[in-house]
């Protein structure tokens, strides 16, 4: 008797017989069967595979295409790990990068270094040179990129004067800082149109005039405090103009100018840069402006107080003379008689250094500015206030004068405010005088002769002395004095409500009463 597996036993023997007859199916182009290409396929698992993909398709002349079939054997394999196999991606930020720059070195049409043609530019190779010895800078390469974007600036704009101011680092990106200063008779396009982070007073006239008519409530006698005045360009702390760009090469953008109340709101924050100007500013107190306003506040701060020269390099005009204090005096010149300091003495004495850019007062400004004064148009109140006018006259603030050496600079609890060495003591005939200060971490100056220059390359962060703690929000105000004539009273129960009312009936009936007596009695007397 026959078992139930024997017909499937035949089945699957006789399609193997056939299956093997296939694959000793000769070619007709070929005259090969597959039998001769066992010895080319790799493993017994990828030959099952593709024996099965030759068994479901039975293709002609199969032998012919058996090594594509095996191709697409692995390549289907393949296919689920593709996505865990990608190639490296490219990089165009910095092949965009690459392309900017290497216009710096591509030289104009209009560039013509055969004629003498006085430059603002200074002098690349010898900065870099003194730079480097005095241990900052960006490295050689870096700094011809960075000279050679500062000539495409200045081709740009009519500048009489410009340097690389520094370098300040940000979390994102950094901002190269460009110290520019227009010529006298041309003004650069975006200096007319600096953006001021205080807004001009709206006119609400019409909408007083409808309040007056219904107004009843108490109006308010508070009157803030009156704006201090931004310095005008090429005064005080407006006296340059500034460019910052993300890397040598990029379009430069030019900072706007700064006013006090920004001067004033930055030395209480203390705030990284991201590298983008037009990140918002979140800190407590509010900055009035965004990271372009707050970056060029922090710059004139920097400015004011690192911003050094060798002694006798600079001196007051002959003009201003005796007549202006020296406190008052805001320009100077160049001594043509200047012979230069010996640079160990440099390195050793602060006094033979100088601030030649004026203190920012605590008002913000560099030349101090009464604000009680009325304008000659206002003629409103003037008898009533001319009393008080003498005894609030405030005290002119004045801050220490141009041109004051550096050994009056006020220490930093315990930290001196400069730091001085020699680039060299090996070889000191060709060393130059390094100065580094420490109020501002990053600022340094460098001297040798009659050549010197300061640069900055840090955070833009001044050194606190001490850990840095926010200021405090103010404290809430109080509330009104509750008294028995604003003090709000339970509502009463309805039982209270109606022995209120009984009692008002009664008293009610009462006066009735007594007002009928009254009436009788006259009566009587008629």
């Amino acid at each position: 008797m026959e078992s139930a597996g024997a017909p499937l036993n035949n089945q699957r023997e006789q399609t193997s017989i056939c299956f093997k007859a296939f694959m000793l199916k000769n070619s007709t182009k070929s005259n090969l069967n597959l039998m001769t290409l066992f010895p080319n396929l790799s493993s017994y698992d990828h030959f099952a595979r593709v024996l099965t993909k030759v068994m479901d398709e039975r293709p002609e002349n199969v032998v012919d295409v058996i090594e594509d079939m095996s191709h697409e054997v692995k390549r289907g394999l393949l296919l689920d790990k593709q996505s865990t196999l990608r190639d490296i991606p490219p990089s165009p930020a910095a092949q965009l990068l690459a392309e900017q720059q290497m216009l710096l070195f591509s030289r104009g049409g209009g560039d013509d270094g055969d004629q003498e043609v006085e430059t603002p530019l200074p002098n690349v190779s010898e900065v870099g040179f003194l730079l480097e010895q005095a241990g900052v800078g960006l490295g050689r390469e870096e700094t011809l990129r960075v000279f050679l974007a500062l000539k495409q600036l200045v081709n740009s704009q009519p500048l009489a004067r410009c340097r690389l101011w520094g370098k300040i680092l940000g979390t994102e990106g950094n901002y190269l800082v460009a110290e520019g200063e227009y010529r006298d008779e041309e003004e650069g396009i975006n200096e007319e149109t600096a953006e001021d982070a205080e807004g001009e007073p709206r006119d609400d006239d019409e909408e007083t005039e409808v309040v007056e008519e219904f107004d009843t409530l108490p109006r308010s006698t508070f009157k803030p405090p009156p704006v201090v005045p931004k310095e005008d360009n090429r005064t005080g702390v407006n006296k340059f103009t500034y460019f910052v760009c993300r890397e040598s090469g990029l379009r430069w953008m030019r900072l706007p100018t700064v006013t006090p109340t920004q001067i004033t709101a930055a030395r209480h924050i203390r705030k990284f840069f991201t590298g983008r100007l037009d990140a918002p500013i979140v800190s407590y107190p509010p900055f009035p402006g965004n990271e372009a306003n707050y970056l060029r506040a922090q710059i004139a701060r920097i400015s004011a107080g690192t911003q050094v020269s060798p002694l006798g390099f600079y001196q007051f005009g002959e003009e201003e003379g005796e007549e202006e204090e020296e406190g008052a005096r805001d320009s100077f010149e160049e001594n043509p008689d200047f012979e230069g300091i010996p640079v160990p003495e440099m390195a050793e004495s602060l006094s033979t250094w100088v601030h030649h850019v004026q203190h920012i007062l605590q008002q913000g400004r560099c030349v101090w500015v009464n604000l009680a004064e009325k304008p000659e148009d206002d003629f409103e109140e003037e008898a009533d206030e001319e009393v008080k006018e003498e005894a609030d006259e405030p005290e002119p603030e004045v801050g220490p004068p141009l041109l004051t050496p550096l050994s009056e600079d006020a220490e930093i609890t315990t930290t001196p405010p400069w730091s001085s060495k020699m680039s060299s003591t090996l070889i000191s005939q060709f060393a130059i005088a390094v100065l580094r200060s420490n109020l501002w971490p990053g600022a340094y100056a460098y001297a040798s002769g009659k050549n010197f220059e300061n640069i900055y390359f840090g955070w833009g962060l001044k050194f606190a002395g001490e850990a840095y703690t926010p200021t405090f929000p103010t404290m809430p105000q109080r509330e009104y004095t509750s008294g028995p004539e604003i003090t709000e009273a339970l509502d009463p129960s309805l039982e209270e409500e109606q022995a209120l009312k009984a009692a008002m009936e009664e008293q009610k009936a009462a006066q009735d009463e007594t007002e009928g007596l009254g009436g009788d009695e006259e009566e009587d007397d008629d």
